[in-house]
């Protein structure tokens, strides 16, 4: 279970979203206490804006392999980098290498920002989201096979119809050229989602940047709490027919 730190959530989401090297650090390690597997997180400048620029993300991925033994990854979604031709030159320019970088494969510019980090040896989760013509760029890309792992985002946010989006997402996907998939959903589609993942035993992420409350519809507390329901949803979804 990959935990989702923070996303483009802000300050004006609560206290509860970590947005400081520090904070995401101590949030990081109580969700690995609770059970994750790995960390995902968007970091920050000091004034709170996501960044791919080498010091924001050495700061927050040092802080958090100093409280956590497992893999971290950071964003490199077109937000935080405007120009699709800056992208692979800030992955040259760091000076501290997360584990994995997920790419969004619909965005301008993906391959050669897969390329980029595939050549100074970090792993590439291949964001695909329902609703774009990622699955076929992916299916087309040479750099598919390379790629760790294919992080399917389900963007329905509606529960009564998010795990037949999930399942549409993955049709498209087909073998996703022999990756492994994490299957996850957002916002209101986010716990139908996670069942799904896991009674087709596929890898799962919860976490606050997905969503802010448990499946009781009751604002989430922190990351590790998200973490904690999120396994026995997981395990519920695993048992169902």
């Amino acid at each position: 279970m990959q935990v989702c730190l923070n996303g483009s959530r802000t300050a004006a989401d609560g206290a509860v979203v970590p947005l400081t090297p520090e904070a995401m650090a101590e949030s990081a390690a109580g969700a690995v206490a609770a059970g994750a597997t790995e960390v995902h997180v968007h970091p920050r400048t000091p004034c709170g804006r996501e960044s791919m620029s080498p010091r924001v993300v050495a700061a927050a991925v040092e802080a958090i392999r100093a409280r956590v033994p497992v893999p971290v990854g950071v964003t490199t979604g077109a937000w935080t980098e405007p120009d699709p031709a800056a992208r692979p030159a800030r992955v040259r320019g760091w000076t501290v290498l997360p584990d994995v970088a997920s790419v969004n494969w619909h965005e301008p510019g993906a391959e050669e920002l897969a390329a980029a980090l595939l050549a100074r040896g970090v792993g590439v989760e291949a964001g695909i989201w329902s609703g774009t013509d990622g699955a076929a760029r992916f299916a087309a890309s040479p750099l598919a096979p390379r790629v760790l792992r294919v992080l399917a985002e389900v963007t329905d946010p509606a529960p009564e119809t998010a795990a037949e989006s999930a399942r549409a997402l993955l049709a498209e996907l087909g073998d996703a050229h022999g990756r492994p998939v994490l299957l996850h959903g957002e916002d209101g589609g986010v716990w139908a989602v996670l069942r799904v993942a896991g009674r087709l035993g596929l890898d799962a992420r919860i976490g606050l940047e997905d969503t802010m409350v448990l499946p009781d519809g009751e604002r989430a507390r922190s990351n590790a709490q998200l973490v904690s329901e999120g396994l026995v949803q997981y395990g519920v979804g695993r048992g169902a027919s």
